[in-house]
């Protein structure tokens, strides 16, 4: 590794400043946002919310201190991505505090903690979700291919894609199907996208079974995944892809538990 003159070092600090400064206003704009959760419940769920959105704002301060990093100093800066992991991990918290973490339930199991958001639009929701997608993303490329990371984010993208199906108000997104409807764009758009993520978060998760952990919790969450889309495309009315993820859900569950019996064998022989 080169070593780092003195001048591209003081640069650096000078241009990164400005961004430390924003940061550190939107953690005082945090803790005062925690401080009137505290005190007033009745707009915990919209200040949960906007909490949100500022830790994407915030995720986005860091990578660009990453971008003048990688300009000006001709390497990755490890810290400002570790606090760009770590607000967005806050961000998805914020959602699930409000939306639940459900992955697979009825609509109605959480309906109600989706009240205190009702005067939030569609397309507003439909908004925030697509940025945290983004954030997500970048994070991801950021890091690249580092095998290090790569089965960490299968957790992030799963719990996003959780957040991004919960905070759709399901009932009326089955008004809003209807072509006529005026924020049916907005209600299509985020129904696939859901479904995609859901797509997407059981591939992941079996994935990472197989090639990785070996562990029964990551396949049991995959297959939560397809029964959570299913549910999903009930709603979307979309019978033939129902289906063909029963069946694919069907298939995994039989061989989850096989595995199970497997595991269970083995380690009963060790003993």
């Amino acid at each position: 590794m080169a070593k780092i003159s003195d001048e591209d070092r003081q640069l650096y600090l000078k241009k990164i400043q400005p961004y430390q400064s924003t940061a550190e206003a939107i953690l005082k704009e945090e803790q005062a946002a925690l401080l009137e959760i505290k005190t007033n419940p009745d707009t915990a769920a919209l200040n949960r919310l906007a909490l949100a959105d500022k830790m994407l704002s915030l995720t986005s301060n860091y990578f660009i201190q990453n971008g003048v990093s990688q300009s000006v100093l001709k390497l990755k800066n490890e810290d400002a991505l570790s606090d760009a992991r770590k607000y967005i991990y806050k961000g998805v918290t914020y959602l699930e505090e409000i939306v639940s973490n459900y992955v697979d339930a009825s609509f109605s199991e959480y309906e109600e903690r989706l009240t205190p958001i009702a005067s939030v639009d569609q397309e507003r929701r439909y908004f925030l979700i697509r940025k945290m997608g983004l954030a997500i993303q970048l994070l991801e490329d950021a890091y690249g291919d580092n095998a290090k990371w790569k089965w960490s984010f299968v957790e992030l993208e799963g719990r996003y894609a959780v957040v991004a199906k919960n905070i759709l108000d399901l009932k009326k997104a089955a008004v809003n199907m209807d072509p006529r409807a005026a924020d049916y764009e907005n209600t299509m758009l985020h129904l696939a996208l859901a479904k995609k993520l859901y797509t997407e978060a059981a591939d992941r998760y079996r994935e990472k079974y197989e090639v990785s952990s070996n562990q029964i919790e990551d396949f049991k969450q995959a297959t939560s995944f397809l029964s959570g889309l299913m549910r999903l495309l009930l709603i979307m009315g979309d019978r033939n892809e129902f289906e063909a993820v029963k069946k694919k859900r069907d298939t995994w569950s039989a061989k989850l538990e096989a595995d199970i019996k497997k595991q269970a064998e083995a380690a009963a022989k060790k003993k």
